[in-house]
């Protein structure tokens, strides 16, 4: 083995011991953690995701103008200012588990909210525990440009 070849071996393990350190000594996820605006990866829905008594719930804070109209004709509500996210606890590292209202089945299911990074998030839903799933990446939207609660 050539020394550069093993300097490099040597930094590699170096900076995997540093790197198991550091998500050892990671403090536990917060609640706040989530807390933001969100936008689904069509870009149609952005949630708030805030406190709500003791537990964090996501609410619609915008929607165009066909996911209003979607959610209108099926139940006759709008969609803005919909909570569609209930009862969300911390669950695991970076993880929040409770419950997901599906305003255009007019269902709600187990849900699971897992916060990649500090911009992404993977909100999942499921019609019974980890039994028919569905799950997207939502972005994070800088709160003070997003809309204000009406279709564009």
């Amino acid at each position: 083995m050539s020394s550069g070849t093993r300097l490099a071996a040597i930094g590699l393990a170096l900076w995997s011991v540093a790197g198991a350190a550091l998500a050892a000594d990671a403090p536990p996820p917060r609640a706040g953690d989530i807390y933001g605006v969100w936008r689904n990866p069509k870009g149609s829905v952005h949630i708030e995701i805030k406190p709500c008594d003791a537990r964090t719930c996501g609410v619609v804070v915008w929607a165009s103008a066909d996911a209003r109209a979607d959610v209108k004709k099926k139940n006759n509500q709008d969609l803005v200012g919909m909570q569609l996210l209930r009862d969300f606890r911390v669950s695991d590292p970076n993880e929040w588990k409770g419950k997901v209202f599906v305003p255009d089945l007019d269902m709600t299911f187990s849900g699971q909210v897992k916060l990649l990074d500090r911009a992404s998030l993977r909100a999942k839903g499921c019609l019974l525990p980890n039994i028919l799933c569905k799950s997207q990446i939502w972005t994070r939207i800088d709160t003070a440009s997003a809309p204000t609660g009406r279709a564009l």
